[in-house]
């Protein structure tokens, strides 16, 4: 059900019309204060709890609290660009930088839009001098909007220097809770400011990317004298540490984008057209990696290391008579013509009894350790009938030290990953192939009695 004043102006024609039924009220509602009653919200005055009602400032800014405000930033950092393997720099190798932009040096443009008062907080530019004593300093723009630009002088700041570091990207006047981007693009004269930066520069420069949402940043991406590219999201109070443990090699990144990054043409399509599916015979190109299959700048998932990993399913899948008592008497043929499974039909029991475990060997071949996320999918044999082309159905995450293995387990349930929702909203699945992917090795697994 929508929130707000809209279920307020409109449920009662709703249930009046038959669209909206008690059951579909009621269950809202049961997840809805399920939640509030697991977090005790009907456990009496919370001040009075013997566990929790004695918290205060001291209990949140621990040394422990602190330690996972600075993992959680780490784990975060997705590397988009790394020509000739420019990252990470060896620090005494390092005689001079410059740092430009106008998020370097801004503890706001970490924090995002929701946040509790940081227990500290530190910048991109604090965080490097950590590391890096003879910095100049440049904001560059007179803020994120960068409606005046510094260009020259950043371009002498950067001819200067050894290494470049751009913390460039958006703030809370270009995105926030009821505030929308009309454009992809970095704001104001940002691209400008970086290519110019970026010609003027000894060697190519390193951008990093403070953003909530995705930016086309195609132009950088194809400019040979930008060297690395990394977006750190808002990372939060540790975001300028974290950033900088990554660019001199203390952390190898990890992280993968949340995402698809659409280019700035994406625009075009009307934000109150919010159907997922693509319909060609208008030209909509549909929504999100499940049925987009235009131009992106990067798609969903994607995110580079320092180290080589390999990825191999090497398991998975019930052999199929093991379906076939089960789904012997459940088949049904859509008007469309195709043979499926109703989920309500096979019932929790039988959908306990489908689950099954797959496994993925993944290596890291080097030359770092690092935390290395497996994605796995589900992919159809075809798009058609309104399917996605893929869908995400697990993650992973591994530590792996320099050419160790481990084999990462996912619990496939067929009921919640191998089904989808037709139009007439029943949820089934497709008697026939459905194929595990991981990367491009793929698993075929037979549903059928």
């Amino acid at each position: 059900m929508n929130c707000g004043t809209y279920m307020q102006q409109h449920a009662t024609a709703a249930i009046q019309q038959g669209k909206l039924t008690e059951e579909d009220i009621d269950k809202a509602l049961k997840n809805l204060f399920a939640i509030r009653m697991r977090l005790g919200h009907f456990d009496g005055d919370p001040r009075s709890n013997s566990v929790y009602g004695g918290l205060g400032a001291a209990d949140i800014c621990t040394p422990e609290h602190r330690s996972l405000a600075l993992e959680a930033a780490m784990d975060g950092i997705v590397l988009l660009k790394n020509d000739a393997g420019i990252l990470p720099l060896d620090r005494t190798a390092v005689a001079s930088t410059a740092v430009i932009g106008p998020n370097a040096n801004d503890g706001l443009a970490l924090i995002g839009n929701y946040f509790g008062p940081p227990c500290e907080s530190t910048t991109p530019l604090n965080g490097i001098l950590g590391y890096i004593k003879n910095v100049r300093f440049l904001a560059g723009c007179n803020s994120a909007a960068c409606d005046v630009a510094a260009t020259d002088q950043a371009a002498a700041v950067a001819s200067s220097s050894d290494y470049v570091f751009l913390f460039m990207g958006l703030s809370q006047k270009q995105e926030s809770e009821g505030r929308d981007r009309t454009s992809l693009l970095l704001p104001g004269e940002q691209q400008s400011l970086i290519t110019a930066v970026a010609d003027a520069a000894k060697r190519p420069v390193i951008l990093v990317l403070l953003t909530g949402g995705p930016v086309d940043v195609t132009f950088a991406q194809t400019n040979p004298k930008i060297g690395a590219i990394l977006w750190a999201g808002y990372p939060g109070q540790a975001g300028g540490l974290a950033i900088a443990r990554v660019l001199f090699g203390d952390h190898n990144p990890g992280g993968r984008l949340p995402v698809t990054w659409y280019p700035e043409e994406f625009t075009k399509v009307p934000m109150t057209d919010m159907r997922m599916r693509a319909d060609p015979a208008t030209g909509y190109p549909g929504r999100s990696y499940r049925f987009y299959q235009g131009k992106t700048v990067y798609k969903f998932g994607y995110g580079l290391s320092y180290s080589s990993y390999s990825r191999q399913l090497v398991s998975g899948g019930k052999p199929a008579e093991s379906y076939t008592n089960l789904l012997a008497s459940l088949r049904t043929t859509t008007s469309e013509g195709d043979e499926s499974y109703h989920i309500e039909e096979i019932g929790t029991d039988g959908c306990e009894q489908l689950k099954f475990p797959a496994v993925v060997e993944v290596q890291n071949h080097g030359p770092m350790d690092g935390k290395h996320s497996v994605l796995m999918y589900l992919r159809w044999p075809n798009a058609k009938g309104g399917r996605p082309t893929t869908q995400l159905i697990g993650f992973r995450s591994q530590h792996l030290k320099v050419g160790e293995k481990a084999n990462i387990r996912f619990d496939i349930s067929p009921c919640e990953h191998f089904s989808r929702v037709r139009k007439d909203g029943k949820k089934v699945i497709d008697r026939g192939s459905h194929y595990l992917m991981v990367d491009k090795d793929e698993l075929e697994i037979r549903f059928e009695a």
